[in-house]
């Protein structure tokens, strides 16, 4: 399904001292993946020229053909940007990520091309955490299994295989803003909490961070996942790992898809080493509700099995809808960059009569002083700047007076270390 708000009836202008008129740049916005509609309300408020909205996720050729023209891409985790999709759209801006993690996305690329992504790594932090706890309970109940056996028409009441989590020990892998909710919670239950986190953190509660995975996983009754997609976690969960957790213990993966060895996990469910698991994430996923969903784990009723959903919650999406339709908005507008996942962060407050210059830039020695140079050769006064560096990228806010020609923006897109220049008016 597609929507598309109606253009409003005229653009921004404002007068340059010599009488000509500026008019506001193009902002045109493409939505996919049913983000929240407090995204769209958020956009439509500031009279952006065109909102398009789409319900499901695009294919790489899909993207190629629909996309320029966009300023501004929003996607949740079905759509992929690769280097091939961001050359064909020079004059994409930004993307906002409607969801935790931004792996979906070449940062790399969208770096090189000077699109800026943003996502909301704190939005769904509940939603997933009481997911988590909710499974946890049900697997020790085995719940899950005795309700399919009664929607099969069979009546089996027993308490075999069941346990409180009292007193029982839960392992978390990954202690950054998933890990630490989920401990409260376990711990309000009356679980022991131990984690493991290749950084030292501040545990919460009464959480025990374990210096090694493997010591973690030796004495947790629950082995939780909640780590990001890279290349140290990508299979960090396979036959040793799963060998090593007690007899009867349970693994429940509400990360990534990529984490955990399926193969793997099916084989320790069937031999009975796993009393459970849970899984939220797989490392193939359908695209849409239309496509099939396959894996290893089909079939077998220990396992509950959810469709990417930890952080499906209304709460959560209007979260997100807000955070990062927000941010989108700030950096459209003013080019604030708070929250930006790959370029540095930046503010500027904007400042009455002035005309705002954007630059994103290679860190080399000489850029700033060599930007200066060109506004002050064009008798400009500078009227405040905000600058900041990271991995390797410049990011430069600027404001002038307003008498500024245009020609400038062109002028410094021509230094070697530029990567993208915009005008602000």
């Amino acid at each position: 399904m597609e929507r598309k708000t109606p253009k409003p009836q005229s653009k921004v202008s404002r007068k340059k001292p010599d009488g000509e008129q500026e008019s506001k740049p193009t902002i045109n916005v493409l939505l996919l993946e049913n983000i929240h509609p407090a995204a769209e309300e958020g956009f439509r408020s500031r009279s952006f020229d065109r909102i398009e909205n789409h319900s499901g996720a695009l294919t790489e050729e899909q993207l190629t053909r629909l996309l320029p023209g966009f300023q501004v891409l929003g996607i949740r985790s079905k759509t992929r940007i690769t280097e091939r999709v961001l050359k064909s759209a020079p004059q994409l801006v930004a993307i906002g990520c409607f969801c935790i993690g931004t792996d979906q996305v070449d940062m790399d690329a969208a770096t090189r091309h000077g699109v800026a992504v943003f996502n909301a790594p704190f939005s769904n932090t509940r939603s997933v955490a009481e997911l988590t706890i909710a499974e946890v309970i049900m697997l020790a109940r085995r719940a899950a299994q005795r309700s399919m056996e009664l929607h099969g028409g069979r009546w089996e009441k027993s308490a075999k295989g069941c346990v409180e989590v009292r007193r029982k020990t839960i392992g978390i892998v990954g202690y950054g803003h998933i890990g630490p909710q989920v401990g409260l919670l376990a711990e309000s239950l009356g679980m022991k909490v131990v984690f493991h986190d290749i950084v030292r953190k501040l545990p919460l509660g009464n959480a025990r961070q374990v210096s090694n995975l493997e010591d973690l996983l030796k004495v947790s009754d629950f082995v939780t996942m909640h780590v990001p997609d890279t290349p140290l976690t990508r299979g960090m969960i396979g036959r040793e790992q799963l060998g090593l957790m007690p007899a009867g213990s349970y693994l429940l993966n509400l990360s990534r898809g990529s984490v955990v060895d399926i193969g793997a996990l099916q084989g320790a469910l069937k031999s009975g080493h796993l009393a459970g698991a849970a899984v939220d994430v797989f490392p193939r996923e359908p695209n849409s509700g239309k496509d099939p969903f396959d894996s290893e784990l089909r079939g077998l009723d220990n396992v509950i099995l959810t469709p990417h959903i930890g952080g499906s919650t209304e709460e959560a999406q209007r979260n997100i809808g807000l955070e990062v339709s927000e941010a989108l908005i700030g950096y459209m507008e003013s080019g604030n960059s708070e929250g930006c996942a790959n370029f540095p962060e930046v503010h500027l407050p904007p400042m009455e009569d002035s005309y705002r210059i954007l630059n994103i830039h290679k860190d080399v020695p000489g850029v700033l002083s060599r930007i200066n140079g060109l506004i002050a050769g064009m008798s400009v006064n500078i009227k405040a700047q905000s600058y900041n560096t990271r991995h390797g990228v410049g990011y430069l806010i600027m404001d002038v007076e307003r008498s500024v020609s245009r020609t400038i923006g062109k002028q410094i897109e021509k230094l070697d270390s530029n990567i993208r220049t915009r005008l602000l008016f």
